[in-house]
Formats: C-alpha cells, sequence, structure tokens
C-alpha cells in the first residue's frame, strides 16, 4: 500500500488537506498520531491536554510501527503530522513513507498561532524543523514532495492533480468537496483548533491570512522567512 506522510507547519490547512483525502474511497486518513506523544515527550501544555493524552499511545515507537508496518482497510495510507511533533525520534522511519512538506508563509503561521499561544518560539512554528528533515530526506534519496499552501489555494484541483501525479495516485474529483462541521477522522482536539475548517466545504484562503504580525514576533519571522523561501522553490505551482 501505499503511506503517505504530510510534514504540515501548524496554522495551515492541513485539516483540510486531511479531509480532501478523505473523500477518497481508497484511502484512510489518521490525524496528528504523535500528538500525544509529543505533548508527554516536551512536557508542553495544550488545551485539551488530558482527552489528547488518554486518546493515543504516548510510546514513538509503538505509533512508528503502526504508521510503517500497520494493516489498514484501504490501499492508501494519508498521515497528517505536525514537522514540530519529530522531536527526540529516530527519524529513519520516514525513509518508509511518501513524505510531504507542507508549508506556508512563516509571517501567516505566527500571526494566527500568537492567536492561541502566547509568544510562540522557533520550535512551534514548525518551518526550521521542516527545512532540516527536507534536506536529511534528499540527501538519503527520498525527495520529499513540497507543497505550498498559498499554491493549493490559488488553484486547488491544478495543484492536487499534480501532488497526485507525484505521490503516484490517480486524482479524483470528490477530493475537491467534503460537507461542513466536526468530522469522524478529527483527533480529539479538534474542538479546540479546528473551528474555522469546520465551517468549510472545500479549499480556501483563511481569514489568518491577512492578519498583521506583532512587531515582537518579527524576529521570529526573520528567522525563518529564508528557510521557508528556498524550499518555496521547490514547491508544486499552481499553472
Amino acid at each position: 500500500m501505499k503511506r503517505i506522510n504530510l510534514l504540515s507547519s501548524p496554522r495551515n490547512v492541513s485539516t483540510a488537506l486531511m479531509y480532501s483525502f478523505a473523500q477518497r474511497k481508497d484511502t484512510v486518513v489518521v490525524d496528528e498520531p504523535l500528538y500525544a506523544y509529543y505533548l508527554a515527550h516536551t512536557g508542553i501544555v495544550h488545551p485539551g491536554q488530558d482527552e489528547i493524552l488518554a486518546s493515543q499511545s504516548q510510546d514513538a515507537q509503538e505509533v512508528i510501527k503502526t504508521m510503517i508496518s500497520g494493516k489498514w482497510p484501504k490501499t492508501i495510507l494519508f498521515l497528517k503530522n505536525m514537522a514540530h511533533h519529530i522531536i527526540g525520534i529516530d527519524e529513519q522511519f520516514l525513509e518508509n513513507l511518501i513524505n510531504i512538506i507542507f508549508i506556508r508563509q512563516p509571517k501567516q503561521i505566527i500571526a494566527s498561532y500568537a492567536k492561541v499561544r502566547e509568544k510562540p518560539t522557533i520550535e512551534d512554528i514548525g518551518t526550521l524543523n521542516q527545512y532540516r528533515l527536507y534536506q536529511k530526506l534528499k540527501k538519503v534519496g527520498n525527495n520529499p514532495i513540497v507543497l505550498d499552501s498559498a499554491e493549493l489555494l490559488k488553484a486547488p484541483k491544478v495543484v492536487l492533480k499534480q501532488l497526485c501525479e507525484q505521490i503516484g495516485i490517480p486524482f479524483m474529483d470528490t477530493m475537491l468537496q467534503w460537507e461542513a462541521g466536526v468530522r469522524e477522522e478529527d483527533g480529539v482536539w479538534a474542538k479546540y483548533w479546528y473551528t474555522n475548517v469546520h465551517k468549510t466545504t472545500g479549499f480556501q484562503i483563511q481569514k489568518t491570512s491577512s492578519r498583521n504580525l506583532p512587531e515582537d514576533l518579527e524576529p521570529l519571522y526573520e528567522k525563518l522567512r529564508p528557510y521557508y523561501e528556498e524550499m518555496a522553490k521547490y514547491s508544486i505551482k499552481a499553472k
């Protein structure tokens, strides 16, 4: 089977992309399987902490084994992972997956993230870890696909067709639309983070894209901007 691993930044349209793949009859999706591990490993406190820790295994090796060799009821597995959740883990398992580095302009991520978590750090934003993983995977010949949400939102069908082609699966028009509201594929943290995406029925530009960046977070943006811009050069383009 094909095992697709999305390595997304936070406050991206990663949940919408997960919903998109969930519309395929040949695909099963999994929402952030390493979230509980990440919280337990780092000690970081997020909304719904106890629920999240109780909802998943906190054993990274157990989760990874399921991702790379577990049996699934369909021929395609879509794993929605956050790049910053890949921490304190032997990253060699990524070589067994089809990796998609899902990037977003870090100014937009930071402005959005700051509304939910005060004083986000460079680790919270995920861009630096995405770049590190991108370089590491390229070095071993895995050649991850780079997907930029800005390009995806410009022309969802055009970009999704190219994405499916690079993955090696047929594009399906059903990937362009889903029903609004809470979905069965959501993690237990959805009520804290997915309010906006639950109002959507397809890919659309987020209101957070136009938020101003707080002045005190400008230095964080300037640190991350070069990494984003380098990866963006290789992203799928809306032609």
